[in-house]
């Protein structure tokens, strides 16, 4: 019986294998391997086993380190054991991976491979992480395809146990991982027979055990250390042939034949490529095509790396070959050639020499790099490859698919070149994330993969914002299997979800002559090409497209559909797939009728009233998808606008506002900041105009109380207080009201809004607390449609309120909201989720401090909306001053920061030492005002800048005089004057998500903290980590569904703040701003003028919980209110003696009052707490009444807290 093909990505099909063959499961998230964690953790709570009929126990770790020694661990004791992970995951494992090399255990870990972080993080593949670990003893097999995924991770658990050489099964990273595609699976029969019993039982007997005890991981001397490394060369010398006897055997159930080493091309070929991972399908379609044309080419794919059997390489080679390219998807700087490359050299010279390799002369090699952080990698580029080995004289060492104008290693390629065939849908959609587009191309891929008999292929390119990004997704269906790993150039179809990306984006540059173009548009057939830039209308004509357009929110409204377009889109899609190819792949009425049956599967369960609204929602669509009448000539009145305006800084011009129009592939070597450094206050120059509704002050009613600036997410709504003069000149839509502040009486006030820049959240209207008394619906600031006449307005208005100045900040008191948000943020426009609970605590702390701080941030959501490119949120006021902000690691963020603050108070004294010494040639009066400016208040950090501006003054005049006193001291005095700045007090700042300071990070936090010194720790706290997807964190609260918690968080919530509070000297405060933003604002000052050590636990709404963000200031009261999120304050401060030796106070502080809501009312409001209730009743009612025991004990130890009492346990 043929079995049933599926449309899986290399995540799923390899984590359904690992799941099948294992017993234990250690993981922890990391991207993008954290699929297939997620999904052994499902598998495992729906109760599926594993072949001996177990459900295998899948635990979460603090981190990749803690999952490797967990894995371990689990192995010495006889289970079988895996886990998945990925490039800085996969490094911290490294130590355990010697470990359990050394003591041939068997076992396989699967990754998802990624770059490393170098000079800037990236979430995507390459092979630089496998190869740091290709001396660590495991045997490495690389997957090329979905299928491989599937196949070679039985292959790897099977070979294994044979080797007890322990193995990493390796495919690329997203091009792999994440590509679905139409695939054959592998039967638990078929795993039956490829995982030995026998075997099992022998690794079992292997296992510690009292019964018959052994000692393992000896500490050893010289004398027999290095025979102890030596004893193991027979199983790796054995290692291949076992290896390539489990594909023989795989083969012989399935059909499908693999080898150490498989040869694609003519017998005769001369020019071979030798690579690994998903590249080698671009090269093998790229060999087939050339060979068709008779060019002896061939390619080599190497899929068992290590151990590296030179024999079966070199004879896996033609003899006819004559020069060979080696590619490696990795860079290893200041070596003499990439990993690869150097085994291939290696193996070439050792055959050659003992005379057993096919050839008699060895064939010229040369090396090159390709594909790093998922760099494309297209056939155009091979081909400039093989030509490259045509030519008399090679480039060795050359790099692929960039532009290397420094030091001149790219070659040249055709981008024309394509080997795609005419009968293959390639379609391309432009959507908006969270519009539903990406979910709706992978049921489509779904549908006609597994509906039909045709195969597909998907992959999806996210842009770096949270939410409100620009998603491309790609497309192919065939009647072939389709093993193309790059994107789409040439689109037979080409669709745009969002009508305002025309003005952004040249996304026709990629539809082919006569292709399809579908369009979501508020204008109608007769209207919509009047309202084209120029250059789409150009497009149209010149590729004679075919153009048509839908009105997709009408009809989602029209259907009760909100603002999900997804399923009008879809259909627009199947109702013109028929025309994207010569011979249809799918009639009309057969692709309807297949998206018809797809909703009744997917919504059946909820019942009949959904899945009829889906199908009218249908057909609605059909009524309303129209086809516009193409005019021969362009008419529009407007081009496509600048990306940036011609003022824009240089760089911005030059680098930020290519890679902003998704034009980064071709920026060259030398646009690039070689150490990493880029500036920041760049999110000012990308207007996104996201938004389909943004506010509208009303200053009639408003009462100024900065409560809608304080919480808006992306900093788009600002206050000023400013003279009724400076309005001259204003735009006529301009406006104002008089200012009601006692403080500035007869001063003009206005609240404008940075529409371009705005997200349409709606925390802005939720939070004011006015209603109009005449229209009680409206408030002081109301959620109007975006339209293009108001976008043109607003844009006016605020360039124009740029310019208005600001309020002096010593005028104002920082401590009230009121006031605190006339203050110039210097955190805005970010790529965070709309509605974001994080960033407005982020926003805050820049208005208080940012002209002084350092942050170290952690990896997670915060440094991707702040520090991904093309542009930074952090900026800096008109002085040049603002947060100076790097990102080291996961990990080690707070450890990175104390590295900060030590570095600033060790200059710190020498500074002052070198002050004291020299104060007589710098001037007494001078240094007695640096030196004893305790710099506390923020007029004393303003004047100690005019010091040191004195100061520097003084020291440049006494380095360029003559005065031969002076001349001994000038080398004291330049060293001085280049640490001058740090005598201006420098705030550190430590931020980063509950992930990293509840786990993996926590070992760190807790040592910074006990250190003593003055860092400033921010938590924001999404109680999951936000950024990898929402997996389980200690931050969880128990009965929350997360990923890896798919039964429900059992246990509760870590007290980080408890525990902070036990060293006596830590300065801690649990805040939550959407419930009480006095409160937030006096911790942050507290902690901020604290002289020690200060942790800000901060409640942050978020998109994993599962509702809509408009809702997230109203959840952060519930959460105070039920007792969930007990506010307080911990200032030890407060428990030192007074000066006149009287005793200090409690320096607890509860800062809510006792729980007045039920705990279920809060949390039923979210997805994480409903999807238990709905999956499983039982288990939400017996963790909810957990959950309310956990409240009340911790909400009894706070009140002893506050009531001066000691809590020990």
């Amino acid at each position: 019986m043929t079995t049933k093909m599926i449309t899986i990505d290399a995540n799923e099909a390899t984590a359904t294998v690992a799941h099948k063959v294992n017993e234990v499961i250690a993981i922890y998230p990391i991207t993008p391997s954290s699929g297939m964690g997620e999904l052994a953790d499902q598998y495992s709570a729906h109760g599926d086993t594993n072949l001996w009929g177990a459900v295998p126990l899948v635990i979460e770790m603090q981190s990749e380190g803690g999952a490797a020694g967990t894995v371990h661990g689990a192995l010495q004791t006889g289970a079988l054991t895996t886990t998945f992970t990925a490039s800085q995951g996969l490094l911290l494992m490294i130590p355990n991976m010697f470990k359990i090399a050394g003591e041939l255990t068997s076992t396989t870990f699967h990754v998802a491979a990624r770059s490393l972080a170098a000079q800037g993080l990236s979430i995507f593949g390459d092979h630089s992480d496998v190869m740091a670990t290709r001396n660590t003893g495991w045997a490495l097999l690389s997957s090329v395809s979905v299928q491989e995924a599937m196949d070679l991770a039985l292959v790897a658990h099977s070979a294994t146990l044979r080797a007890r050489v322990p193995f990493i099964h390796f495919f690329d990273g997203f091009r792999t991982s994440h590509e679905i595609n139409k695939i054959s699976p592998v039967s638990e029969a078929v795993m039956r027979a490829m995982i030995d019993d026998d075997l099992v039982r022998a690794h079992r007997e292997r296992a510690l055990s009292p019964d018959n005890p052994v000692m393992r991981g000896t500490a050893q001397n010289p004398d027999v250390y290095f025979q102890g490394r030596e004893s193991a060369n027979p199983y790796y010398n054995v290692c291949p042939s076992i290896v390539q006897q489990t594909m023989d055997k795989f083969a012989t159930l399935t059909g499908r034949q693999y080898h150490l080493f498989d040869y694609v091309g003519p017998a005769d070929a001369e020019r071979v490529i030798v690579l690994m991972g998903s590249g080698i399908e671009a090269v093998e379609e790229t060999v087939e095509y050339l060979a068709a044309r008779g060019e002896k080419v061939g390619v080599v794919k190497v899929r068992l790396y290590r151990p590296f059997d030179t024999q079966a390489f070199v004879n896996a080679l033609p003899a006819t070959t004559k020069t060979i390219a080696v590619l490696d998807r990795t860079k290893e700087p200041g070596s003499s050639g990439e990993p690869l490359y150097l085994d291939v050299v290696s193996a070439l010279v050792e055959q050659v020499a003992s005379g057993t390799a096919p050839f008699a002369v060895m064939p010229r090699v040369i090396g090159g790099r390709y594909g790093l952080s998922s760099k494309e990698f297209t056939p155009a580029m091979v081909k400039a490859v093989y030509d490259e080995l045509a030519k008399p004289v090679m480039k060795n060492h050359f790099t692929v698919g960039i532009i290397d104008d420094v030091t001149f290693t790219s070659l040249d390629y055709d981008e024309n070149f394509s080997t795609e065939s005419d009968d293959v849908v390639r379609a391309v959609f432009f959507g908006l994330g969270s519009d539903g587009t990406v979910g709706a191309n992978k049921n489509s891929i779904k549908i006609i993969g597994e509906n039909t008999d045709n195969y597909a292929q998907g992959y999806f390119v996210l842009d770096s914002k949270k939410s409100g990004s620009v998603t491309v997704s790609h497309l192919r269906f065939g009647p072939r299997p389709i093993h193309s790993p790059y994107l789409i150039s040439r689109a037979n179809f080409v669709a745009c979800h969002q009508f305002g990306f025309l003005e952004r984006f040249d996304m026709l540059k990629l539809a082919q002559p006569g292709a399809t173009f579908l369009l979501n548009s508020p204008y109608g057939p007769n209207e919509v090409w009047n309202y084209l830039p120029q250059e789409t209308q150009q497009a149209i004509i010149q590729k004679n497209l075919r153009f048509f357009v839908v009105d997709a929110y009408a009809v989602a409204e029209k259907t009760n559909m909100g603002r999900r377009i997804n399923t009008v889109m879809q259909t627009c899609f199947f109702a013109l797939i028929e025309r994207a190819t010569s011979t249809p792949l799918l009639s009309r009425e057969r692709a309807i009728a297949e998206i018809k049956e797809a909703i009744a599967k997917t919504y059946g369960k909820r019942g009949e009233a959904v899945v009829e609204q889906n199908y009218a929602a249908v057909d609605a669509s059909l009524s309303h998808l129209h086809e516009v009448t193409v005019p021969a000539l362009v008419s529009s009145g407007f081009t496509r606008p600048l990306v940036v305006p011609i003022h824009a800084p240089e760089f911005i011009q030059r680098v930020t506002a290519p890679i902003m129009a998704g034009l980064g592939d071709l920026l060259p070597v030398s646009a690039m900041p070689a150490d990493g450094t880029y500036p920041t206050g760049t999110t000012q120059w990308e207007k996104r105009n996201i938004a389909t509704e943004v506010p509208q002050w009303d200053p009639e009613i408003c009462i100024q109380c900065g409560k809608c600036a304080l919480v808006c997410p992306h900093a788009v709504i600002r206050l000023k207080i400013y003279d009724p003069n400076s309005l001259e000149g204003a735009p006529a839509a301009f406006k104002t009201t008089p200012a009601r502040f006692k403080e500035f009486k007869e001063q003009a006030y206005t609240l404008q809004i940075s529409a371009e820049d705005c997200t349409g959240c709606s925390l802005c209207y939720e939070v004011c607390p006015v209603k109009n008394k005449r229209q009680p619906k409206f408030k002081a600031i109301n959620m109007v449609d975006y339209t293009p006449e108001l976008r043109e307005t607003e844009r006016k208005n605020w360039d124009f309120f740029q310019h208005l100045p600001n309020v002096d900040r010593i005028e104002l008191p920082a401590n009230q909201v009121k006031y605190n948000q006339l203050l110039e943020p210097l955190f805005e426009y970010s790529g965070a989720c709309a509605g974001c609970g994080e960033t407005p605590y982020l926003k805050l702390i820049t208005q208080l401090f940012g002209d002084r701080m350092i942050v170290a941030n952690a990896t997670g959501c915060s440094s991707i909306y702040g520090g991904n490119l093309p542009t930074t949120p952090w900026a800096k006021n008109a002085e040049g001053r603002g947060p100076a902000w790097s990102n080291s690691l996961f990990e080690d963020n707070a450890e990175f920061g104390l590295g900060m603050r030590v570095a600033l108070d060790q200059r710190l004294d020498a500074a002052t030492n070198a002050l004291r010494a020299m104060r007589e040639v710098i001037g007494t009066d001078l240094a007695h005002n640096i030196l004893y400016n305790d710099q506390v208040a923020e007029t004393d950090i303003i004047q100690q800048r005019k010091y040191v501006q004195l100061l520097k003054e003084r020291l440049q005049a006494l380095l360029a005089g003559v005065d031969a006193t002076v001349e001994p001291l000038k080398p004291a005095l330049a060293d001085l004057l280049s640490k001058a700045d740090v005598l201006v007090k420098k705030s550190v700042w430590i931020i980063g998500g509950d992930g990293w300071a509840y786990d993996i990070g926590y070992g760190g936090l807790d040592h910074v903290i006990a250190s003593g010194r003055n860092v400033n720790i921010l938590v924001l706290d999404t109680e999951v980590y936000s950024n990898t997807g929402g997996q389980m964190s200690k931050s969880t609260p128990r009965a929350a569904v997360a990923k890896f918690a798919a039964a429900g968080k059992p246990l509760a919530k870590k007290d980080l703040g408890l525990l902070a509070m036990t060293y006596g000297n830590v300065y801690v405060a649990r805040v939550a701003f959407g419930a009480n933003d006095k409160q937030t604002v006096q911790a942050l000052l507290e902690a901020e003028a604290y002289d020690g050590p200060s942790l800000i636990i901060a409640y942050s709404h978020c998109i994993a919980h599962g509702y809509d963000m408009k809702f997230g200031l109203e959840q952060q009261q519930a959460a105070v209110d039920s007792g969930h999120w007990a506010l307080y304050r911990y200032n030890p401060e407060l428990a030192q003696p007074d000066a006149d030796g009287n005793n200090g106070h409690n320096p607890f502080h509860l800062d809510s009052k006792p729980p007045t809501m039920p705990l279920e009312k809060y949390v039923y409001r979210e997805g994480r707490y409903r999807m238990l209730q709905q999956s499983n009743p039982e288990a939400a009612e017996r963790l909810l009444k957990l959950a309310k025991a956990d409240i009340e004990a911790r909400w009894k130890k706070y009140q002893r807290l506050a009531a001066g009492e000691k809590v020990t346990e």
